[in-house]
């Protein structure tokens, strides 16, 4: 059942009169008699105009379960009498009201008259229950969780409320009204034979259907109401699964929209990157990393982890990447970068115990060199024609960020040459099984895959791309870490 905006106050059926109560010692109740039965000897659809004349009361005793209303009695067996100041029946409290399946919320001008709802059975063969209201206020108060559909008569004079004069000129100005009130209701508009051009509009306004009110029966009546509850609550999945996939897609864009974009204008360097969150159905993950070039010709580049792969994770990454991105493009580099992104992460992080992996690299303008700085994070892979691909010296090797206060991150300098190729990857590229065992594939592992990928010709996008693939298909499916890796190429 769709879910209604929450009441102050729940008004049991039995107080206003259209839900019936049993004895425990009367016998069997008159709401179980059988369809036909006069409508007087049938308190089930009874309906009552709250302005009629009430029997006067002839004893007055304290209610305690409502502190402010009183009841009459008209009996001795204390079943029924009315709420003094308001005129509604009620049933006492500790009888119990005959289970129902469906209630339905009449609202039409006066339902003390001719009775425009006949008597209403559900697919088990049980009474539905009615509730009757003159106008919205009304309508408001009775408004309650178990209530599934709204019958609503459109020659319901329109609310005294009104806004201005174009709504006074609405035809379907209750409905609309009925409809911002239950937005989450089924709504069912009554109108004349003659009028079928007024139920259809109410339709394209948003009533689930319309239906002549003087050509009603209890079958009919009962079957539109169960399709339009039904139809209501097709189209609140449909429309929140609507909603789901628009999430999702600005979820995306914008997830997207944080991955860098490198910034080599004038660089004979080539780049390629390959990125998997182990987040399911993520397109961001604790890995994060980054490219620029300088003014003066250095290119500087930067691969890094986050402690657990989850969106608070993901959002430090990001926000530790653009700290990189400012901070290099003020000149700062080495230790002194590296300290400054410390403070950024112990300022952002949720946790004192979160801390991230860094390796960063600068190259010289003329490429055939570079310094490079570790931060608790694998040593990169570089590679030359002639020679296998090796790891660089990670000796120097300083801490994660995030660990020891006011630490150091010493820079190496690395010779590259005039032609080779430089990996940066994170550790859930090497941190996969292999085989159905407890082994993984470690950085040897991924240094043997690499040269025999080299080997074979690969490069670029092709040779990050076979790579990961081989990766997870050792690790028997997809990897629980976050990946990221960087390839920077320098040709003769």
């Amino acid at each position: 059942m769709p879910v209604p905006v929450p009441r102050q106050r729940a008004i049991p059926a039995v107080e206003c009169g259209q839900a019936p109560a049993a004895s425990p010692d009367s016998g069997p109740s008159k709401e179980q008699a059988p369809p036909g039965t006069h409508p007087a000897e049938n308190p089930t659809t009874r309906r009552e105009n709250p302005t009629e004349k009430r029997e006067k009361p002839t004893d007055t005793s304290p209610d305690t379960s409502t502190g402010t209303e009183s009841r009459t009695g008209t009996g001795t067996d204390g079943r029924t009498g009315t709420d003094a100041g308001t005129g509604r029946t009620h049933t006492d409290r500790t009888q119990s009201a005959a289970p129902t399946n469906l209630t339905v919320l009449l609202i039409e001008d006066d339902p003390a008259g001719s009775p425009i709802v006949p008597d209403l059975l559900d697919q088990a063969g049980k009474p539905i229950r009615v509730r009757t209201a003159r106008n919205l206020t009304e309508a408001g108060r009775l408004l309650t969780d178990d209530v599934h559909c709204i019958l609503l008569d459109l020659a319901l004079s329109t609310p005294a409320h009104g806004t201005g004069e174009a709504e006074d000129h609405d035809e379907l100005a209750v409905l609309r009204h009925v409809l911002e009130l239950a937005p989450r209701h089924a709504v069912l508009a009554l109108t004349s034979s003659s009028d079928a051009e007024r139920g259809a509009e109410a339709v394209a306004v948003g009533a689930q259907d319309y239906l002549f009110r003087d050509e009603l029966d209890g079958r009919l009546l009962s079957r539109a109401i169960r399709y339009a509850v039904e139809r209501k609550r097709s189209d609140s999945a449909e429309r929140r699964l609507a909603e789901g996939r628009l999430r999702a897609q600005e979820n995306r864009r914008l997830e997207r929209g944080l991955l860098p974009t490198p910034l080599l204008a004038g660089s004979p360097l080539r780049f390629a990157a390959r990125y998997r969150p182990g987040r399911s159905r993520a397109l961001l993950g604790g890995d994060f990393y980054d490219v620029v070039r300088t003014p003066d010709g250095t290119v500087h580049a930067m691969i890094g982890d986050v402690c657990g792969h989850g969106p608070d994770e993901a959002a430090l990454g990001v926000e530790l990447r653009i700290a990189w991105r400012a901070l290099t493009l003020a000149g700062l580099c080495g230790d002194e970068l590296l300290g400054t992104l410390q403070q950024v992460l112990e300022h952002e992080r949720s946790d004192d115990e979160i801390f991230a992996t860094l390796c960063a690299v600068d190259i010289s303008p003329d490429g055939r060199r570079a310094g490079l700085c570790l931060a608790g994070h694998p040593s990169p892979l570089l590679s030359r024609p002639g020679e296998p691909a090796r790891l660089l010296p990670y000796d120097n090797n300083g801490p994660a960020l995030g660990l020891l206060p006011g630490a150091r991150w010493p820079r190496m300098q690395v010779e590259l040459g005039a032609e080779w190729s430089l990996m940066l990857y994170t550790d859930g590229l090497i941190e996969g099984h292999v085989g159905e065992g407890r082994e993984r594939l470690g950085q040897d592992g991924m240094v043997e895959m690499v040269r025999r990928q080299l080997a074979e010709g690969l490069a670029g996008e092709e040779l990050l791309r076979a790579t990961v693939n081989e990766v997870r298909e050792l690790n028997g499916g997809e990897l629980a870490d976050d990946v990221a890796v960087v390839l920077l190429d320098r040709t003769a």
